[in-house]
């Protein structure tokens, strides 16, 4: 229930960027912005949100244009850990069941999914 609150907000998003290593939590919207088109290549005023992560990976900013201006929102997790990549800094794409599993505390890549395949005739 409360993962739906949350994923009702982004109605209207197209993509979820994830930006992979840290983030300085104490960033603002300039800031983040900033990051969005110098570090990540991205446009931030498209229909997209553009999560972070600081070094706790127990806090998250996801920040969202919405036409007349920058929506930011910030969640403080108080039992339990965000399994947030690490590896580089980088944006990736989510999808949904991705997005869904990061903000339940699972890793964003699952060993055991069983993925979608076309039948063999």
């Amino acid at each position: 229930l409360r993962l739906l609150k949350m994923l009702n907000r982004f109605e209207g998003v197209e993509h979820f960027y994830l930006a992979s290593g840290y983030t300085d939590m104490r960033s603002g919207v300039n800031s983040l912005v900033q990051k969005i088109t110098a570090e990540l290549n991205l446009d931030p005023l498209s229909k997209s949100a553009f999560l972070f992560c600081g070094r706790r990976c127990d806090r998250i900013k996801v920040l969202i244009w919405e036409g007349d201006g920058f929506l930011l929102m910030y969640k403080h997790f108080l039992d339990g850990k965000l399994q947030w990549p690490r590896d580089s800094q980088e944006a990736r794409e989510l999808t949904t069941q991705q997005l869904t599993w990061l903000l339940e505390g699972l890793k964003i890549e699952q060993k055991k999914v069983i993925r979608m395949t076309s039948p063999i005739l």
